[in-house]
């Protein structure tokens, strides 16, 4: 996404979840199928490193993520984490919840869309990191779970308490967060939490579809987009009307733009660059 680099080059392999890049669109993967792909501390610690990398790669324009097996995640593992959380001092417990808040933190961040494929539970954890997402393509079989009160915690975690009322607004968020009572498939999409609900079987058929349209769009119309989405929640309408007329301004000078007029001259499909 960025020309400017450090010296520090990009990170190979990650140790704690699958990862790959194909033509554009890069697919963090959940392995750990026999826990239903509940966290550890250093599956947390390389997703939010991992996001804040891809910020400023220049061969990813979308990025997907999902689960192995029967869960998409399962939130966090409760002989690794949570069995170790209950030994930990004040102070090693906020720097375990500075890190996972920053998990959602970089994914809201960075410029470009970001796809949950739900393939199975997505409880707790999970469930922010799934919501953290643009778009959430979920399987029939699968299901949130915003489980944090069930465990004697705060329902507002990760930015769950920001994010989940803007999404499906205030009354709905209240009960999903206070009640912690799971949320299948078809609610989900009811309630406009699942952007849409596949059958299992075409769950990563359509993932696959809509990863590669947006690879292939106007990845700098698509990034700007959500940036300004970020941007606004917290504006007043005149500062929102100013930066929108700002960037729109900015975004008739791009190729993109210049491009999308000579393909419609010519009776063609745009052959867009993202630049």
């Amino acid at each position: 996404m960025s020309p400017f680099r450090s010296s520090a080059g990009f990170t190979d392999s990650w140790d704690h979840f699958s990862f790959e890049v194909d033509d554009g669109v890069a697919t963090v993967t959940f392995d750990r199928p026999d826990k239903l792909n509940a966290l550890t501390f250093d599956v947390y610690a390389d997703l939010r490193d991992l996001v804040a990398e891809i910020e400023h790669r220049d061969d990813v324009s979308v990025l997907v993520i999902t689960g192995s097996g029967r869960g998409f995640c399962s939130g966090g593992d409760v002989n690794e984490i949570i069995g170790q959380l209950v030994e930990m001092d004040t102070k090693g417990l906020l720097e375990f919840t500075r890190m996972t808040g920053a998990v959602v933190e970089n994914l809201r961040r960075l410029p470009m869309p970001v796809i949950a494929s739900i393939n199975g539970v997505a409880a707790g954890a999970g469930s922010v990191i799934a919501l953290a997402a643009d778009l959430r393509l979920m399987a029939e079989s699968a299901s949130f779970h915003f489980l944090f009160t069930k465990v004697g915690l705060a329902g507002a975690d990760m930015g769950s308490a920001y994010l989940l009322p803007r999404v499906i607004g205030l009354g709905r968020a209240s009960e999903l967060l206070l009640l912690g009572e799971k949320v299948d498939a078809k609610r989900a999409e009811a309630i406009g939490l699942a952007t849409s609900v596949v059958s299992d079987e075409k769950l990563a058929v359509n993932t696959a579809t809509l990863a590669r349209r947006l690879a292939d769009g106007p990845t700098l119309a698509y990034g700007t987009t959500k940036v300004l989405l970020g941007r606004e929640m917290d504006m007043d309408f005149g500062s929102s009307i100013e930066l929108e007329a700002l960037t729109q301004a900015l975004l008739m000078t791009t190729e993109d733009h210049a491009e999308f007029f000579k393909a419609f001259t010519e009776k063609r499909a745009p052959e867009w660059k993202g630049r």
